[in-house]
């Protein structure tokens, strides 16, 4: 009887262990929140990622010094889906399936994004994206996708940003729009602008076309200085962006360009030069000139932190952060349905880039800046709060 309660209790001792081994300790996961971060760590777009990184692992930081969530501290598992969609998915799946994690940050870009949110659908982990603009990454064939999330306005708001600023601080009442006809970004931009300035009062007096890699745009251009419109929205990438209004310029079309966060970078003014970017105004999602004091704690703490200025990008890894801290302190619990449950009833909650409401698409309400380009450098020109 002896031997059977020696054996019985050596076999309960050696499954306990093999139970810890597989979870990596039972006492340390429970002392852990585990978020997983999907990005482009390598790759053609890996800045766009790391800076994120950056930004997310600095809200984090910043909650575990204060305590954490529930008395535990919360760990980022990172990912590098090296700025490929197959691996993007492959990236999903192991933070989920191996690492456990509660919910996802990431992927950067909407293609790499879009490429995961099935598998957060199919394992019901929420996934919220600090920058992927499409609008698809939300809402399938018209329908919210449950657990997909992002921190980030939506294309279509971008456009109308600009309409009104054209309309109301420009006093402009006719446009040309010149979009990248590759890109569903620039199409779609095209027609939200189209639409609000329109209903504005304005008249668009021609669209005109061209594609990524194109490299002399003088032929389109003639036709759109031709019809003298007040401005021309150019929703397009800073490659192209550079390269046509060095050559508009150059054409002595001097009328303001409006553009979208696509020309955030700095490498527009290393390709279309200082000059041929005086008045021009595009939308984004931060400035770090805008004095708000929010901006200004995140910018400081950012600085401290990494002893560089915040990119975009930084700003809303930063501001993911804070809206997956605040949902799971909410929620009150690592249930993923618990956390989405929790985001999707977010209100008001002060992010460093302004108030946040996530709508019932999953998407951010949430302020944006215009910013002027002048001299070679971004300046602030005003933030727009859309009405709740």
């Amino acid at each position: 009887m002896r031997r059977k309660l020696v054996a019985v209790a050596m076999s309960t001792l050696l499954m306990a262990g093999v139970l810890a081994g597989c979870g990596g300790g039972t006492k340390e996961e429970a002392n852990v929140i585990k978020l997983g971060g999907n990005f482009e760590l390598t790759g053609s777009v890996a800045n766009y990622g790391n800076q994120a990184v950056n930004g997310i692992k600095l809200a984090i930081k910043q909650a575990n010094a204060a305590g954490g969530i529930m008395g535990k501290q919360i760990t980022l598992v990172l990912a590098d889906n090296k700025s490929e969609a197959a691996e993007a998915t492959n990236a999903a799946t192991k933070l989920i399936t191996q690492d456990k994690v509660v919910a996802i940050f990431g992927p950067a870009t909407s293609s790499n994004t879009l490429a995961t949110v099935q598998v957060s659908q199919d394992n019901k982990v929420p996934v919220l994206t600090p920058t992927g603009t499409n609008e698809k990454i939300t809402v399938d064939n018209g329908k919210t996708r449950p657990y997909a999330f992002r921190s980030c306005f939506i294309d279509p708001l971008q456009g109308t940003i600009m309409a009104n600023f054209a309309s109301n601080t420009l006093k402009a009442k006719t446009a040309v729009i010149y979009i990248d006809n590759s890109s569903d970004y620039s199409k779609g931009l095209s027609q939200s602008f189209e639409t609000l300035f329109t209903q504005n009062g304005g008249q668009v007096l021609g669209k005109e076309a061209f594609l990524q890699k194109d490299q002399d745009f003088k032929s389109t251009l003639t036709k759109i200085k031709a019809l003298n419109p007040d401005v021309v929205f150019l929703p397009a990438y800073y490659e192209e962006v550079g390269k046509i209004l060095k050559q508009a310029r150059e054409m002595g079309m001097n009328m303001p360009f409006l553009g979208t966060d696509g020309w955030d970078d700095a490498k527009v003014v290393e390709i279309a030069g200082v000059a041929p970017l005086n008045n021009s105004f595009f939308s984004s999602h931060f400035s770090s000139q805008d004095t708000d004091p929010n901006v200004v704690k995140f910018i400081e703490a950012y600085k401290q932190e990494y002893s560089q200025e915040p990119s975009v990008f930084s700003a809303l890894g930063y501001d993911a952060g804070l809206l997956m801290i605040d949902a799971i302190k909410r929620a009150n619990s690592t249930d993923p349905t618990k956390i989405r449950e929790a985001l999707e009833q977010t209100k008001n909650l002060q992010l460093s880039t302004g108030l946040v409401t996530i709508d019932a698409n999953h998407n951010p309400i949430k302020s944006a800046v215009v910013i002027e380009m002048k001299d070679g450098k971004q300046v602030f020109k005003e933030k727009v709060t859309p009405k709740l």
